[in-house]
């Protein structure tokens, strides 16, 4: 008996609040646009068009260095209100084909269209005619990737972005992974691989060939994910409910802070009141396996710590920003955050949070 093959999209809308942003103020087309905080609120860009980022400009770069970069650039706040809204709208035209659906955000799904019957259940059909959806309806434009497996759709999807779509057949996933640079595995951030890079892995074809032992003892459970994906396997189904694993507040400051005193007036006033109104929402028992604290510098270098704690408590959270500061080095504190792990309704262990 043949194994039964997916269809799988990934379904990416292109500069997605900046596309609202243009298409409800027309003044703003043609011109290098980003959404985000201020400049003199040390803001940070959530996204931006096509025009700004022919100048580097990207999303999470803070604002000040994206007008370096481009100084004409407009920048605009967001209306997370509208941004939600619209979203409810792509959903629901998502609905339209099949139920299978998993949002990553706002403005990014995975949908398992195996069983769909539109368009005599082809996924590539299926994908055009929600992109034309998109377009005809919301008069915006979305990208799409068709694979019959996750992590490739998700690939695929940005293969001819904007406003465009690519299919990965399933005779041809293992030609398709063993030309991927690594950098376009989703999960593969610049440390790791800068890792990958310094051990001699630069495709998928060079993760394929190692020796999955040795992948293992070099990267640990990177390197059998990796291993895995390589050899173009990715079980992950599309999950249409997800469980929350943690809660977090956090601060960017408009003027630095240094001193412990300065850190610990914060987290008292303002992020641990926060922290516990939101952990009230996500988890009426308040049932939590660990908390801990994020600090980034003023040189934009991140750290955080944590610790196993079975509920919430302020007075812990002293130790923990003692314990952070050593970490400081006469640096000036730019943002600092909160965070708890819920705890799992049917697992014993999770990962760090962090």
């Amino acid at each position: 008996m043949s194994e039964r093959i997916r269809k799988i999209i990934h379904v990416d809308m292109d500069c997605f609040f900046a596309a609202v942003e243009m298409r409800d103020f027309p003044e703003y087309r043609g011109r290098p646009l980003a959404v985000g905080g201020s400049e003199k609120q040390r803001g940070v860009i959530s996204t931006c068009n096509y025009e700004a980022r022919k100048f580097g400009v990207r999303s999470a770069m803070p604002t000040g260095r994206a007008i370096q970069l481009c100084p004409n650039l407009l920048v605009v706040p967001g209306r997370m209100n509208v941004y939600k809204q619209v979203s409810g709208q792509i959903r629901a035209i998502f609905e339209r084909y099949t139920a299978i659906i998993e949002p990553l955000s706002l403005d990014e799904a995975y949908l398992d269209v195996t069983d769909a019957t539109l368009y005599r259940g082809s996924a590539t059909l299926i994908a055009e005619a929600i992109r034309s959806d998109i377009f005809n309806e919301l008069h915006l434009t979305a990208s799409a990737g068709v694979a019959p497996i996750k992590f490739l759709a998700k690939v695929a999807s940005d293969i001819n972005k904007p406003n465009g779509q690519f299919v990965i057949p399933p005779n041809q996933v293992q030609q398709v992974v063993d030309k991927l640079p690594l950098e376009k595995i989703p999960g593969v951030g610049k440390v790791s691989l800068e890792k990958l890079h310094q051990a001699g892995f630069y495709l998928c074809e060079d993760i394929k060939q190692a020796d999955y032992r040795e992948l293992l003892h070099k990267f640990g459970r990177q390197g059998e994910s990796l291993w895995k994906r390589s050899h173009g396997i990715d079980e992950r189904e599309v999950v249409t409910e997800r469980e929350r694993k943690s809660v977090g507040v956090e601060r960017t400051f408009s003027h630095n802070i240094r001193s412990y005193d300065e850190c610990w007036q914060v987290i008292e006033q303002k992020l641990y009141p926060e922290l516990e109104v939101r952990l009230a929402k996500a988890s009426p028992d308040k049932a939590i396996i660990k908390q801990g604290i994020k600090v980034k510098f003023a040189d934009f270098q991140l750290t955080t710590i944590e610790h196993i704690h079975p509920q919430l408590d302020l007075d812990d959270f002293r130790q923990l920003l003692r314990d952070v500061l050593q970490r400081q080095n006469g640096r000036e504190i730019r943002l600092l955050g909160l965070s708890v792990m819920l705890k799992p309704e049917d697992r014993s262990k999770q990962l760090s949070f962090f």
